[in-house]
């Protein structure tokens, strides 16, 4: 898959957290994984390509390293422009990052004719095990369309607030292994959090990418069924909300109708 063509109004599922945003002529790359292995955990997909020009801007969402992966991040080159929270800013620039932006909820930058603002998430993003506290947030992304990304979070009751009129909405619905801590969404969670949102489209991420190795034998249906179990439920909870459901590489376009 190559992720270097912008084209208004597209979406790619990367894998994982990992999704293209592609919007008015702005790239976005959200919490970059594109490596076939982070510490025990293996992809299950194939890898993507990395991209042969950096996006406009990265989103990184909170420093699991699930979803702050610094050697993905350093085949962007070191001077890709990073969008995080603001605690994130001390690693990302010990770490060689000359171009990284600290937000806090409600902050917004423009990134050309599109504006990024970060919106809350339930989850502790901190950086185990040495940092003692971290923030975690979404984003909204809105030019011609409206674009949330969840990155991780537990459902909260000030959705519906935070994120009105949303176009597309890119919600997690599982993790990486074969039970989910706090902090996250199942596939029930997640539809009932589609319900609150009510966007016009939502795409499963957060699903089938990662996994502990050897575990894949045993649970292998952990890789597979969440997003439908999220469509399912989001046609009963929310059934003007049209669910699109990508293998990682596949895109979609935030402007059609499915």
């Amino acid at each position: 898959m190559s992720v270097e063509t912008v084209s208004p109004g597209l979406v790619t599922f990367v894998g994982h957290a990992s999704t293209m945003i592609e919007l008015d002529g702005v790239s976005l790359l959200t919490d970059p994984v594109l490596r076939p292995r982070i510490a025990h955990l293996r992809r299950q997909v194939v890898p993507v390509e990395t991209p042969h020009r950096p996006p406009d801007a990265v989103l990184i969402s909170h420093q699991h390293f699930d979803h702050l992966d610094l050697p993905s991040l350093r085949t962007l080159g070191s001077d890709v422009r990073i969008i995080a929270p603001r605690q994130s800013l001390r690693l990302l620039s010990s770490s060689g990052f000359s171009r990284a932006e600290g937000l806090d909820v409600g902050d917004s930058v423009a990134v050309g004719p599109v504006l990024v603002t970060a919106v809350p998430a339930e989850h502790d993003g901190r950086r185990w095990p040495f940092q003692p506290t971290g923030d975690s947030i979404g984003f909204l992304v809105e030019g011609s369309k409206s674009v949330y990304f969840a990155g991780d979070t537990d459902i909260y009751d000030e959705m519906a607030i935070h994120l009105p009129d949303v176009d597309l909405a890119l919600m997690p619905v599982w993790g990486w292994g074969p039970t989910l801590g706090p902090g996250h969404m199942d596939p029930e969670a997640a539809a009932r959090a589609t319900a609150l949102i009510r966007p016009r489209l939502a795409v499963p991420i957060h699903w089938g990418t990662l996994f502990p190795i050897g575990l894949r034998r045993w649970r292998n249906e952990l890789l597979s069924r969440p997003p439908h179990q999220f469509a399912e439920l989001v046609s009963d909870y929310s059934p003007e909300t049209e669910v699109r459901v990508l293998s990682p590489g596949e895109s979609t376009d935030i402007g059609s109708r499915g």
